[in-house]
């Protein structure tokens, strides 16, 4: 674990039950058995992440399952010339780092906290023993593996196929759908370069494009943030993928 990361463990977590939901109400752990669930909240590790700080790299041994208690964590590729590409961004309620952590292979891209946060980690010596003793989270993870896969051929559709309006409304939509956010005002705490790496594009296009949709009243723009004010027009938009550009 690199950059500034705190751990905080001892025995049996004394963790709020708040913190604890983070694992109880994901898909993955919702219906362990309670002696299982005490078992798995013993292999948690509280950590604590300063916005910008690293987690692991591109290229890292995959020792280590995540669940997000709050704030978000960026999951990015970068080029040897210095361009980035976001994947994927993992808010509170979330999981990660489960691919290298199965195969025990190499960390795919790199993971930075994208604001303060903090987190749930749990080691692979650990976990791995407590799967093949839950043999219903095999099938589990299998489902979630299946649900990454299909977002990962989404992206690339949307990259290869839409034109701008059509991934950058598709873009929006995922990013305010992600966290349930009110339906009255979807508060999208990205930035405008964020986005950009997300869907491929300049930041110029980016903001060119949402000052259009701004104009229309279809979004509002913030520091540090978009609110979808109205998102039929967005879901139109990306389901046409190409023809009017919202300008």
């Amino acid at each position: 674990m690199t950059g500034g990361a705190k751990e905080k463990h001892a025995g049996l977590p004394p963790f709020s039950s708040s913190k604890l939901s983070v694992l109880r109400q994901h898909p993955i752990f919702a219906d362990l058995e309670p002696d299982a669930f005490d078992q798995l909240c013993r292999y948690a590790k509280h950590v604590t992440l300063k916005r910008g700080a690293a987690l692991f790299a591109k290229g890292d041994p995959g020792n280590s399952l995540y669940a997000v208690i709050s704030g978000s964590v960026k999951m990015s590729v970068s080029s040897a010339d210095g361009r980035s590409a976001i994947l994927n961004i993992i808010g509170p309620g979330e999981i990660f780092g489960e691919m290298a952590l199965l195969d025990g292979r190499a960390r795919s891209a790199d993971a930075i906290a994208n604001t303060n946060c903090e987190l749930f980690v749990i080691d692979r010596r650990e976990f791995i023993p407590f799967v093949r003793s839950q043999p219903a989270l095999a099938m589990k993870f299998i489902e979630l593996l299946c649900a990454r896969l299909r977002r990962t051929s989404d992206q690339v559709e949307q990259i290869i196929l839409q034109n701008l309006p059509g991934r950058l409304a598709s873009a929006l939509i995922r990013l305010s759908e992600k966290h349930k956010l009110e339906p009255a005002g979807r508060i999208i705490a990205s930035t405008q370069q964020e986005i950009s790496e997300m869907v491929g594009m300049t930041r110029e296009s980016i903001n060119k494009q949402l000052r259009a949709w701004a104009a229309r009243n279809w979004v509002r723009l913030e520091h540090g943030a978009i609110v979808v004010l109205k998102d039929e027009p967005l879901r139109q938009l990306a389901e046409a993928g190409s023809g009017d550009e919202g300008e």
